[in-house]
């Protein structure tokens, strides 16, 4: 019997800043998980992620991570995703320093 796939987004990091990014559905890159595409199709989920990898000028380290449906768009499954949307652990950088304000 297969697995049940668990849905998806794409996520990498910008080559120049070095910031956490998700693929979107209209191929952009945004720096909110919650603008990610979430995939729900195995298939569909490979090929969005040699999309991504072929990116190689824009983002490094593509990768699949697991996602579930939320009210504003998806959201992390796991400790290490929700850590990312958060940015940089030094406070006064990126993301965080946006929360600030």
């Amino acid at each position: 019997m297969s697995r049940r796939f668990i849905p998806k987004i794409v996520t990498a990091n910008r080559l120049r800043e070095g910031d956490v990014v998700y693929l979107t559905a209209d191929d952009r890159w945004s720096p909110f998980h919650h603008d990610a595409e979430l995939i729900e199709d195995e298939a569909h989920a490979q090929m969005r992620l040699l999309h991504a990898a072929a990116q190689k000028l824009v983002v490094v380290g593509a990768y699949l991570a697991d996602a579930k449906p939320g009210p504003n768009g998806p959201e992390p499954t796991h400790f290490r995703e929700e850590f990312r949307t958060r940015g940089p652990s030094n406070y006064k950088h990126g993301k965080q320093a946006d929360y600030a304000n």
